[in-house]
């Protein structure tokens, strides 16, 4: 019932904002779509896994009331972790408000973390694969709470973020919050570099807290990009000494007007291999094709070679991922 409350209330307010900016013949305001599905086949192991699925989509709003201030609603419609259940799962993934003033930022709500935000936003293709931390969930994509972003020079930003630490997929479950810190440099046009810490208290007697850190530096023009970047978690799932670490290096180059080629490589570790049936190195390699300016398709070929059975055990699989939105 709650989830049909809310998406009752989502879907009045972005008609509302609609109707309002097409009465003023002002329109500030502007759809959120994105759609993500594939088809795929695998080979090896998984040789039964075949046929179309569509990942995740994305629908909402966004509204600029003036003066700095903004506001945005997203719902995202998923899939469940849960492999014996086939239906389709909404959540409100943004519920936010925004101000801008100079150089000050700052978002209150349902806001978007940045955790890996902009790794996310240089590999480029999430429609695809989600970066590293994303893919390997050392955080959340979304959570509950308040950010703010200040730029000191044109070379240098900082953020900090204080939230839940829960996701946007769950309720509080603990009084502990989450707290970051990340610094940005563009010391030249191109090159960024990027320093992230947080700590996600469990606020529980014997229960550890968690620890995300993550090191970025990517470069990108008009012709191709390169990133790379490591990622260590301490304390998994609040587990003293279940620490997860890795790293992921990826690149694209354009290979004319519609076509990119890109590749990617992964590596996920864990401590003394407490993790060790999920640890993985992981390729990833294909084209994108942008077929008009709302619509991508992108044919790849995907390695997985988990580290407790290397060689046996690698998986392949082959897809085409496909992308449409606003």
């Amino acid at each position: 019932m709650k989830i049909r409350f809310y998406l009752v209330a989502l879907i009045a307010s972005i008609c509302t904002l609609a109707a309002s900016a097409q009465d003023n013949n002002q329109p500030k305001g502007k759809a959120i779509i994105q759609v993500f599905g594939n088809f795929h086949a695998a080979f090896g192991n998984d040789s039964k896994d075949l046929g179309f699925d569509l990942d995740r989509s994305y629908l909402g709003y966004q509204y600029d009331l003036g003066k700095g201030l903004s506001i945005k609603a997203v719902m995202d419609i998923g899939q469940s972790s849960d492999v014996d259940d086939y239906h389709r799962i909404v959540y409100i993934k943004n519920a936010q408000v925004t101000w801008k003033t100079g150089n000050l930022t700052l978002d209150g709500g349902l806001i978007s973390n940045t955790q890996f935000r902009t790794q996310e936003k240089h590999w480029g293709y999430r429609y695809i694969m989600k970066s590293f931390q994303d893919q390997y969930k050392f955080g959340s994509s979304a959570d509950l709470g308040l950010s703010a972003a200040y730029k000191f020079a044109p070379w240098f930003a900082a953020d900090a973020i204080i939230v839940n630490g829960e996701g946007y997929k769950k309720v509080q479950k603990l009084n502990g919050l989450l707290y970051g810190l990340g610094l940005t440099f563009t010391p030249v046009k191109g090159l960024t570099l990027r320093l992230y810490g947080s700590l996600n208290q469990s606020a529980v007697a014997d229960i550890k807290d968690t620890y995300n850190y993550a090191a970025f530096a990517g470069y990108a023009n008009e012709h191709f990009s390169l990133g790379a970047e490591y990622n260590l978690q301490q304390n998994t799932s609040n587990v003293a000494n279940h620490d997860l670490y890795g790293y992921s290096v990826y690149g694209s180059v354009a290979a004319g007007k519609i076509v990119d080629i890109f590749a990617r490589y992964d590596l996920l570790q864990s401590r003394h291999d407490w993790n060790i049936g999920k640890d993985e190195s992981a390729v990833i390699a294909g084209a994108q094709v942008k077929l008009g300016r709302y619509v991508k398709v992108a044919p790849n070929f995907r390695m997985s070679i988990p580290a407790a059975n290397p060689g046996d055990g690698n998986r392949y699989s082959a897809y085409i991922s496909c992308f449409f939105g606003l």
